[in-house]
C-alpha cells in the first residue's frame, strides 16, 4: 500500500504516496458523516497510543481513527506509568508490544525518538510528533484542508506565520507544501527563525501586512511556550504589531482565502480574541475546526493503507 510501513516524517511519502492518502481520506471522511461511523476494515488488529507529551486533538484524533476502522486501541499516557518508577522507554515498549500490537503511534519531546523507536521494533511506527523536528500527521490533514478548499495547488500561495524556531508542525507543513507545488513564505521574525534558514529555501517576510492581501492560507502557528528556553520577543503588545492576526487584517484578506492554525489556539497572540469568536460571513474563512474533522479522515486513511 505504502512503499514504507513506518511515517516518521514527510521524506517517507512520495507526491504519489501522499495523493494516495489524500483520495482514501475522501472515502473515511464519508465514513465520518454516517449516522454507523464505522466499518469493519482493521478488525483484529491492535494500535497503541504511546504519548510521552500532553496532547488532546492528535491523540484522541488517532483513537476515533482506530475505532471507527474497528481497531483495539492501547492509550498509553506516561503520566502514572512506569516510566514514574523509574523504567526505560524500551522496557516500556517492550510490555506495549508483549501484548501483541500491530502498530504503534508515538509522540515525544526528544527529536529523532520516533525514528530510534521505529528502528528498534518490528511493527509499523507513526510519529505523531517528535520534539521541535516533525509532525507528519498534521501536515496531511493540513494539505487535505487545503485540497478540499481549492482546486489545485498549483499557483497556490501560503504564509506560515509565527514561531518557526519551535515548531515542528512549521517543519513538516513547509517540507510538504512545496513538495506538492505550493508557493510557501514564511512570516517572522529573527528571534522566532533558526539560525540558518538555507535548507529551507523560503521567502521570509517580517511582517503579517507584508502578506496579508496577497496569500491564499495564512497559517498562524501556535506560540511554543512549552518548548522556549527563554523569552523571544519583547512583549505581547509587539508580537501583535507583526505577527497576530485581528479583524483589520481579516479584512483585508483575499475573497477566497482562508485562516489555519494546528491549534489550541493563544487567544490574544497568534490570534484575537474578537476574530476568533467572529460569525457571519467572515467565519467562514477560517478553517480550523475542519482541520480536526479532516485530520480523523487522513489518519483513517494513513491506518488502513499501512495495515489494510
Amino acid at each position: 500500500m505504502l512503499s514504507k510501513k513506518s511515517i516518521i516524517g514527510i521524506d517517507d511519502l512520495s507526491v504519489e504516496e501522499v495523493n494516495k492518502v489524500l483520495i482514501h481520506a475522501d472515502s473515511f471522511l464519508e465514513v465520518s458523516k454516517r449516522d454507523v461511523k464505522k466499518v469493519p476494515t482493521l478488525r483484529g488488529k491492535t494500535i497503541a497510543n504511546l504519548f510521552f507529551e500532553p496532547s488532546t486533538r492528535t491523540k484522541t484524533s488517532f483513537e476515533i481513527a482506530a475505532k471507527r476502522l474497528s481497531a483495539d486501541i492501547i492509550n498509553f499516557s506516561a503520566q502514572g506509568s512506569s516510566l514514574e518508577k523509574g523504567e526505560s522507554i524500551f522496557d516500556t515498549l517492550k510490555t506495549i508490544l508483549a501484548m501483541n500490537v500491530d502498530l504503534v503511534v508515538i509522540r515525544h519531546s526528544d527529536c529523532g525518538a520516533a525514528k530510534l523507536i521505529s528502528e528498534n521494533i518490528n511493527i509499523p511506527v507513526i510519529n505523531a510528533g517528535d520534539g521541535k523536528h516533525q509532525h507528519p500527521t498534521q501536515a496531511l490533514l493540513d494539505l487535505y484542508t487545503i485540497k478540499k478548499k481549492f482546486d489545485s495547488f498549483k499557483g497556490l500561495k501560503v504564509a506560515i506565520v509565527g514561531d518557526i524556531l519551535n515548531s515542528r508542525v512549521a517543519r513538516s507543513d513547509i517540507e510538504l507544501f512545496k513538495k506538492m507545488g505550493i508557493d510557501v513564505t514564511i512570516v517572522s521574525c529573527p528571534m522566532l527563525l533558526p539560525d540558518s534558514m538555507d535548507y529551507i529555501n523560503v521567502e521570509i517576510k517580517d511582517s503579517i501586512d507584508d502578506v496579508i492581501d496577497k496569500v491564499d492560507v495564512l497559517y498562524m502557528l501556535r506560540m511554543q511556550f512549552e518548548r522556549q528556553d527563554k523569552k523571544f520577543y519583547p512583549s505581547i503588545r509587539e508580537y501583535n504589531k507583526f505577527l497576530s492576526l485581528d479583524i483589520n487584517r481579516l479584512k483585508k484578506m483575499k475573497l477566497s482565502s482562508v485562516v489555519m492554525h494546528p491549534g489550541p489556539v493563544n487567544r490574544g497572540i497568534e490570534i484575537s480574541e474578537e476574530v476568533m469568536s467572529i460569525s457571519g460571513k467572515l467565519a467562514e474563512k477560517l478553517e480550523i475546526e475542519n482541520q480536526v474533522t479532516y485530520g480523523v479522515a487522513i489518519r483513517m486513511a494513513l491506518l488502513y493503507l499501512i495495515l489494510g
